[in-house]
């Protein structure tokens, strides 16, 4: 009797060096998160900080634009709160290197084995762990109030929001090393790009009633794409086009991101 072998079908394993950059930004995660774990009051505040917006700006915004949105204005702008905290939180992320290079802290950071891009990712992802916890938080504030969740687009959304974050984060990485010496440079640059942004983006209130040079521009605005993106997936809507390119938005921002911060990183410590 002839016995009949199936083939069996591996998964392949993932390289050395694959491994290696998960790890370390395990390690580069793990120590940025540590200081935050000590100071747990901070952490609630960032984490009931979004819900003092909604509680705020949300009400007006209903008030003034409730007409257009009908019953679903917080579907609208619940996705918007989320993405608003990822960019004030990620925006921030070269805020602690800029102490890390008086301390000498990140000297001894770059003389470690550890791999560029980890030291931006892994710093970019920690800002990420509060997000997710404020996301949680205001999602289960808000279905109450007639916010309707997906927990598949939810979930997609928030992977979204990581993948935009790690560029954002690389970004501010970036300028942290090239004003180090001028640190005050930091913020100015910071706020100057942070609300053009914001208010290009369509975040806080619809650019379909602005002036058509706001919606022109909008068309330029990595931030617009990812916001569409948000709203389509916490509606449930996968599939919409509005969320393929956001994703590509977030993978370009990621991409440019990452490059300008190694590039940036390896020419300071040149």
């Amino acid at each position: 009797m002839t016995t009949l072998t199936i083939p069996t079908v591996s998964r392949p394993a993932a390289s050395p060096a694959q491994r290696n950059l998960l790890r370390d930004i395990r390690i580069v995660m793990t120590r940025e998160l540590k200081p935050v774990l000590r100071d747990p009051f901070s952490l609630l505040f960032g984490m009931i900080q979004p819900l003092v917006f909604l509680g705020l700006f949300g009400p007006l915004l209903r008030g003034s634009m409730g007409a257009a949105f009908g019953d679903g204005v917080w579907q609208w702008f619940v996705p918007s709160i989320l993405v608003m905290t990822t960019l004030f939180g990620t925006s921030t992320t070269g805020a602690n290197l800029l102490s890390e290079f008086q301390t000498g802290a990140h000297e001894r950071m770059m003389v470690t084995p550890l791999s560029r891009s980890s030291l931006l990712i892994g710093r970019a992802l920690k800002e990420m762990v509060p997000l997710f916890g404020q996301a949680l938080i205001v999602i289960a504030v808000m279905t109450p109030f007639g916010f309707d969740l997906h927990v598949d687009g939810a979930v997609i959304g928030l992977a979204l929001l990581a993948v935009f974050g790690i560029g954002l984060g690389a970004f501010s990485y970036a300028l942290a090393i090239a004003v180090r010496k001028q640190d005050w440079l930091f913020w100015v640059v910071q706020q100057t790009f942070l609300f053009p942004l914001m208010i290009l983006s369509g975040m806080l209130l619809p650019l379909e009633t602005g002036p058509g040079w706001m919606q022109v521009a909008s068309k330029f605005n990595p931030l617009a794409y990812l916001v569409d993106a948000e709203r389509a997936l916490f509606a449930g809507d996968v599939s919409s086009t509005a969320v393929l390119w956001g994703w590509l938005a977030a993978l370009i921002t990621a991409a440019a991101g990452l490059t300008v911060g190694i590039r940036t990183m390896l020419r300071s410590a040149a």
